[in-house]
């Protein structure tokens, strides 16, 4: 574009001169609407627009040279093959200087100009980008699309593996829904993420990929979660998707194991096993995606009215997990006692699950005369299960209607252990990973 006989190009790092004030950062793209307005970020990374009536000078303090690189992906037959899903999040976007904004890497190309580790590893053979979103704007359709595009790459006997890479919020909500959607694991399916986009040089996404690499070719047949051990750049966890969850906003090592054992350490160069898992088997796996959306978590506090429940009655749900107190309290000496909606709703056809708010334990209704009036109402308590596990497993029990007609049966699957969901009481020492 041309600016007061000034020629430059978005990208570039412009000084631009008011009569009272100078602005230095990197010139954007205008959008067709606003020609009369030079868009610039600022070193601080705001924005700004300033109207081109008001600049009476530009200097171009530093050219944004492109250079289009014909870049050659070489497969070699020593390296395994794998599949990759691309669904959204940070570890899928790079900044573009031009814009303010992000572009996604949906191709190989992208993905090796930017995780060339990667493809020291692995041969990438298969990607499949089902749709890219951010992970709080999914729901149990998305978790399907991707179950489904899994199930494919894993029954395609040229594929050892495959990696999807997924944003970190709701991140666990999808590893527990692939954990159910997909039976007869054959193969590793490995879920990873980044907090640090690669353009940021904190960024864990490259380790993160590189040992998701190792975990997809490895006799893991499981649905796992890897990411960073720890801050630093030295290994990851290969965690159980029903057993994980986001404990820190923007640390590396967000994601930790709850009430279980990662299954490995993955280093840059080798596997260290810690647990027990299922081992790569012939065969074809079957998908089992049936899900019943009219279920929800409600999280109880002090004072809470049980009225809260009428509504997801009145709007025909199924399905309610209920994360309670310490080992599984609602109130019931309170003002606003819960004992008797409980046995209300349920009486219509209401499946009250119980989880706790603590992040470590599980759910122990005998311990105190208030539980074992609750667990008299007919509450199913989910032992060591977490919330948002529950949650989704809910929804996918209920959502087989051989077992939805009967509670016994919705009692029976919720504790049946499909995918390490429940885990057997630890020692102190071994709780935290």
């Amino acid at each position: 574009m041309k600016i007061k006989n000034i020629d430059v190009q978005p990208g570039d790092y412009i000084e631009v001169s008011l009569i009272k004030k100078d602005y230095r950062g990197t010139l954007l793209e205008t959008p067709k609407d606003e020609k009369g307005i030079v868009l610039l970020k600022l070193d601080s990374g705001y924005d700004i627009g300033i109207n081109k009536k008001d600049i009476f000078d530009i200097k171009v303090l530093k050219k944004a040279f492109e250079k289009k690189e014909e870049i050659e992906i070489k497969k070699s037959p020593q390296r395994p093959n794998i599949g990759m899903i691309i669904t959204g999040g940070t570890i899928a976007a790079r900044l573009n200087p031009k814009k303010g904004g992000v572009d996604w890497l949906t191709s190989p190309r992208d993905l090796f100009k930017f995780y060339p580790e990667l493809f020291e590893k692995v041969n990438v053979v298969r990607l499949e980008v089902p749709f890219m979103k951010a992970s709080e704007d999914m729901d149990f359709k998305d978790w399907k699309k991707i179950a489904r595009t899994a199930a494919k790459l894993l029954n395609d006997s040229n594929i050892k593996g495959i990696i999807i890479t997924h944003g970190t919020d709701f991140l666990h909500y999808t590893s527990a829904a692939l954990s159910f959607f997909l039976k007869n694991l054959n193969k590793p399916v490995v879920l990873t993420y980044s907090q640090r986009s690669i353009d940021r040089a904190s960024s864990d996404a490259n380790l993160n990929l590189q040992c998701s690499a190792l975990a997809a070719v490895s006799d893991i047949a499981e649905v796992m979660v890897v990411g960073h051990a720890s801050m630093n750049d030295d290994y990851c966890y290969a965690m159980p998707g029903t057993k994980v969850r986001k404990l820190h906003t923007s640390r590396r090592d967000a994601f930790k194991v709850i009430n279980a054992k990662p299954f490995a350490k993955i280093f840059p160069d080798k596997i260290e096993i810690i647990s027990e898992y299922n081992i790569k088997k012939k065969g074809k796996i079957k998908l089992d995606d049936k899900f019943e959306e009219k279920v929800a978590l409600i999280k109880i506090y002090p004072g809470q009215s049980p009225e809260i429940l009428d509504f997801y009655l009145k709007n025909k749900y199924k399905g309610i997990i209920l994360e309670m107190s310490g080992l599984g309290h609602v109130p019931v000496r309170a003002r606003k006692s819960w004992i008797k909606k409980l046995k209300e709703v349920q009486k219509k056809g209401l499946i009250i699950c119980a989880t706790s708010q603590c992040i470590y334990g599980r759910v122990d209704p005998l311990v105190y005369s208030n539980g074992r009036e609750l667990l008299g109402t007919g509450i199913i308590y989910l032992e060591d299960m977490l919330s948002e596990t529950a949650l989704v497993k809910l929804g996918w029990v209920l959502g087989h209607k051989e077992w939805a007609k009967n509670k016994e049966a919705v009692k029976e699957k919720m504790l049946e252990n499909f995918a390490h969901e429940l885990s057997e009481r630890l020692d102190v020492g071994e709780v935290k990973t």
